[in-house]
């Protein structure tokens, strides 16, 4: 309740405050406690959908810096299919990659869904990406040829905390899209 009315208190709405409910809710978590299902999340997807990783041929283990620039922490995704790895660190640790995406974490969720186009969000400059840009490519084409939902599959992964994550997802995409809208 406090930081609502230190948000309304700033002349902020309701709406805007899911722009920054990630960053609020993560910014006080230690990571080690992140890390747990940052891993159970890649094993899940490389579990289930092998395709996805087999799909990135010769980039296999590139190391992509997945930056969510409105989170107070970046991921290094090495998507190896038989031993998966999505570690978190805290942005000053300057983790080495291969490949980085940045964006803000609703863009980032949204492209991986396929609800936003990557191609737009680069051109219009919501999306960056630097060092090696085939491996990227890569990375979106496996994306794109992903039959469903990258984010439901994702979702499934924390078992019987399924429904309660994907109920709050989809209220902040619903608020993120009234307020895109507005």
């Amino acid at each position: 309740m406090a930081i609502l009315s230190k948000i309304q208190h700033r002349g902020s709405s309701v709406h805007s405050l899911a722009w920054n409910i990630p960053r609020i809710l993560l910014s006080p978590v230690p990571l080690i406690l992140l890390q747990p299902v940052f891993s159970r999340i890649a094993a899940h997807v490389a579990r289930s959908r092998p395709d996805l990783f087999a799909r990135l041929g010769p980039h296999l283990s590139k190391r992509f810096l997945i930056d969510p620039v409105d989170l107070p922490f970046v991921l290094v995704l090495i998507p190896d299919a038989a031993t998966p790895h999505l570690t978190a660190y805290r942005r000053q640790e300057n983790p080495y990659y291969d490949a980085c995406i940045a964006g803000t974490f609703f863009n980032l969720l949204e492209m991986v869904d396929g609800s936003l186009d990557g191609d737009a969000l680069f051109f219009t400059r919501d999306l960056r990406v630097s060092g090696d840009t085939e491996a990227v490519v890569a990375l979106r084409n496996a994306l794109d040829d992903f039959d469903g939902s990258v984010i439901d599959n994702i979702v499934t992964s924390f078992g019987p905390l399924s429904k309660p994550v994907a109920l709050a997802l989809s209220a902040l995409r619903t608020i993120r899209a009234k307020d895109r809208h507005e």
